[in-house]
């Protein structure tokens, strides 16, 4: 299964790459066997970019869940400005191209905050790109775990993020909550004193994988 927002793209990418094998069979160009396995080494990689794999969710009121597929880059104590203007444990997902770049909620609950930051395109792991690129700012509240904070982040390659968080939503996690087109970041902000069940370099799954339990 393919995410809605690739439908367009997947489209007339199949339409263009089907055009340019129509041209090279008519006009007989040098070299068409090369381009076209070239072309559909193309649509394969745009297909996978795209996947949005059905699976049974981890879902726990008791758990934070990972947001997305990727790698934990960063687990430490910082200064967040935006919302909650004090010290909280930062735990960062990096996602390569190959990853599945839906971004899913951590926890249900309640969207209090929501809000859309144009920005640069610095690369994913650049210490500012939290700050300095294109990026989103949710902030889901429950009983259990008070107010969580996740930022979409683009990376270097990303140029659109897409948000489906609106604020005084009810959410359910592990449901679609967005898309990072082609490459990116995702920065959690839980408090303090949360014991944490990833390390740095671990390989996490978006809806599977626990960040932390109550």
């Amino acid at each position: 299964m393919f995410h809605k927002e690739g439908y367009t793209i997947i489209i007339i990418s199949f339409i263009i790459i089907v055009l340019i094998i129509l041209g090279l069979d008519h006009y007989s160009i040098k070299y068409d066997l090369s381009i076209k396995i070239f072309l559909l080494i193309v649509f394969v990689l745009i297909l996978q970019f795209f996947r949005n794999p059905k699976f049974e969710t981890n879902s726990n009121k008791n758990y934070i869940l990972s947001p997305v597929d990727g790698k934990i880059v960063i687990i430490e104590k910082v200064y967040e400005p935006e919302f909650f203007k004090d010290e909280r444990l930062q735990i960062s997902i990096f996602m390569s191209p190959l990853n599945v770049h839906v971004t899913r909620y951590p926890i249900s609950g309640k969207i209090i905050f929501s809000k859309y930051h144009p920005g640069r395109y610095l690369v994913a792991w650049h210490p500012k790109s939290s700050t300095k690129n294109e990026r989103t700012t949710i902030v889901i509240e429950n009983e259990i775990f008070g107010k969580i904070l996740y930022r979409q982040i683009a990376g270097a390659v990303a140029r659109r993020i897409v948000n489906y968080a609106k604020e005084s939503k009810n959410v359910i996690q592990g449901e679609d909550a967005g898309f990072i087109k082609f490459g990116s970041r995702i920065d959690l902000f839980l408090p303090l004193e949360t014991k944490v069940n990833v390390k740095i370099n671990q390989k996490v799954k978006g809806g599977i994988t626990v960040i932390t339990e109550n």
